[in-house]
């Protein structure tokens, strides 16, 4: 636990962190790091787990968490919060109305013989239309929309929660670290390890310390008897690889056939976006996705760069 002032006088420590809490996304590397910690394997024992709640996780997810939550399995607390449902608000992007956006895919046309403008640069350096010029073929556009789902759903729910613990709601933040946040990534998946860039704030990554990966972290579960923790991810994230969707449409009919009325309602009237959008990489509606294994082939995992490491831990 957190040195008490007499404790920190008496080991001639001094420390000004006044929380240690555990980012719990209830998935198979957050789930480790939290039951390793309540066996004492890492330590000091956090305050806290904090599960950031997007709405729209598949039922798996949920069962297991209530299990965690459960007692005599942690020995801290878990606190839920939510900054609403990602579904819900998704369903609205649809209808035009403004979303914290997903890194859906978008696909546009350009048919053979449209008109498109030719831009050149000003004298100030400013792109500027200076003609246009017939298409000779028919031309297809990919591209991905900008992310901010994890920093609306995930991030700063979290991070409100964490500073109204620690006594920082609409006040001043120290210049030094009062806070020590632990995420659960593991040494495969080095490259979310991202450092905290708020002084207030530092965060550690026991599992990487541990250098244990996420086959690491299911023989660690399997040992000690624990239960097969299910992926943590929103049910129609587009960083979704193949295996996943169709594990989805093989054992999760539910959560499949909710993903593609998703999907099918996002096809238009998103604002500022132009063409259609889709959840699946190939930009053909969901229910006609080939989510063969060939069809992953060459795609590197997405989540790789999620943003912070906040999802799917």
């Amino acid at each position: 636990m957190l040195f008490s002032p007499v404790e920190q006088r008496e080991s001639g420590e001094r420390s000004s962190l006044r929380l240690r809490t555990l980012s719990l996304g209830a998935g198979v590397q957050s789930t480790t790091l939290a039951l390793m910690a309540a066996h004492g394997e890492i330590g000091p024992m956090p305050d806290c787990a904090i599960f950031a709640d997007t709405g729209w996780e598949p039922g798996a997810v949920y069962e297991h968490l209530r299990w965690l939550m459960s007692p005599n399995v942690l020995p801290f607390p878990v606190h839920v919060v939510s900054a609403g449902n990602i579904r819900d608000e998704i369903l609205a992007a649809g209808q035009g109305k403004r979303w914290a956006s997903i890194p859906a895919f978008t696909k546009t046309v350009t048919p053979a013989g449209a008109e498109i403008p030719v831009l050149d640069e000003d004298d100030d350096g400013e792109l500027i239309e200076v003609g246009s010029r017939s298409t000779a073929t028919e031309t297809v556009s990919i591209g991905m929309i900008r992310r901010q789902c994890t920093t609306s759903f995930k991030i700063e729910p979290i991070r409100r929660k964490i500073r109204e613990l620690v006594g920082l709601t609409r006040k001043r933040s120290p210049d030094y670290p009062v806070v020590e946040t632990w995420i659960g990534i593991s040494c495969d998946e080095l490259i979310r390890a991202k450092p905290s860039f708020e002084p207030w704030q530092v965060k550690r990554f026991p599992l990487i310390e541990k250098r244990m990966n996420r086959l690491g972290c299911l023989h660690w579960l399997r040992r000690h008897g624990y239960p097969e923790p299910p992926r943590s991810a929103c049910i129609g994230c587009p960083f979704h690889e193949n295996a996943r969707w169709r594990h989805m449409h093989d054992h999760d009919r539910e959560s499949w056939h909710d993903a593609v009325e998703v999907d099918n309602a996002l096809r238009n009237g998103i604002r500022g976006i132009r063409g259609e959008v889709y959840l699946h990489r190939s930009c053909v509606p969901l229910e006609q996705a080939d989510l063969s294994t060939l069809a992953d082939h060459g795609q590197l995992d997405l989540f790789g760069n999620e943003c912070e490491g906040m999802c799917g831990v």
